[in-house]
């Protein structure tokens, strides 16, 4: 039971650490060499939507039009949001392929993570996974809906719209309702393999 608690305490610390005393956590941009925080963002910012996917991750490509519509929803209220691509393999010239072809220019900057550093930060282990900064803490991190219910099983459309109510909430000043939620899609781990 000791063991049980301390693993549960241990998974909520991302939930209540603030991020001023995170560690040093870098990305490197698709757009050249340098690489950047990404938990920096202008004072205006109410909150960074950080969603990880992955070129050829089938999930992730058909959220592509729901990541749009949140990003065209929330970025005029002050909501930002970063592509991360975790996979070491995905090479800038095909993640500026993939932005294009999933049309997410204009919506959203992308990321590459190649060393994991912000899947570790946030406890991310599926593309497409979403997680929320705001206020200085990781107020949320799941899935985007519950339209996937596990591996190859889909409804016909979402019952449960998970990333749009936590981002509604923190729009709203409100603490978000359900902080964590299990995302179905690839696995982050089989990509450093």
């Amino acid at each position: 039971m000791a063991r049980l608690l301390a693993a549960l305490f241990v998974g909520m610390l991302a939930f209540v650490t603030p991020l001023h005393a995170a560690p040093q956590v870098r990305v490197q941009s698709v757009d050249g060499p340098q690489t950047v925080d990404p938990l920096a963002a202008p004072p205006d910012v109410k909150a960074i939507v950080f969603l990880f996917t992955s070129t050829d991750c089938p999930i992730s490509n058909r959220y592509a039009p729901e990541v749009r519509r949140l990003a065209t929803t929330y970025g005029p209220k002050g909501v930002v949001f970063r592509l991360i691509y975790p996979n070491p393999a995905e090479t800038a010239s095909a993640i500026r392929e993939h932005l294009a072809s999933f049309a997410y220019a204009g919506v959203a900057h992308a990321y590459r993570d190649p060393k994991l550093d912000l899947v570790k930060f946030v406890g991310a282990t599926i593309t497409p996974e979403a997680a929320i900064v705001a206020g200085g803490k990781i107020v949320y991190r799941g899935r985007i809906d519950d339209r996937y219910v596990d591996l190859g099983l889909e409804r016909p459309a979402a019952t449960t719209h998970d990333l749009d109510d936590a981002i509604e909430a923190v729009v709203a000043g409100k603490k978000v309702p359900h902080p964590t939620t299990q995302a179905v899609g690839c696995f982050i781990a089989d990509f450093a393999r």
